[in-house]
């Protein structure tokens, strides 16, 4: 029987690969329109195709964090902010 270790880091992996997903889905479909600007303004001072997935999947594991902890819709104008705000972070929560 596989350790709780090894089911935690197959939901990690899956949920990472799950919202890289969805951001490579936003980028090719240009919606939100944000995703693919900042997609190509990363591009454009340098900064490798996988560190920008990742750092926007944080943006999206962020607000969808802040979605389901105060019960609300998704913040569309918020996360297209924080997108263009990459490569800066948004501030961990407290």
């Amino acid at each position: 029987m596989s350790e709780p270790t090894d089911i935690d880091n197959d939901e990690e992996e899956f949920t990472e690969a799950t919202l890289i997903e969805a951001i490579e889905n936003q980028i090719e479909s240009d919606n939100p329109p944000a995703a693919k600007a900042t997609f190509n303004k990363l591009t454009l001072v340098g900064v490798e195709r996988e560190e920008i997935l990742n750092l926007m999947a944080h943006v999206l594991a962020y607000e969808i964090d802040a979605m389901l902890d105060e019960d609300r819709a998704f913040d569309t104008e918020w996360y297209e902010t924080a997108l263009r705000n990459l490569p800066d972070l948004p501030p961990e929560k407290q």
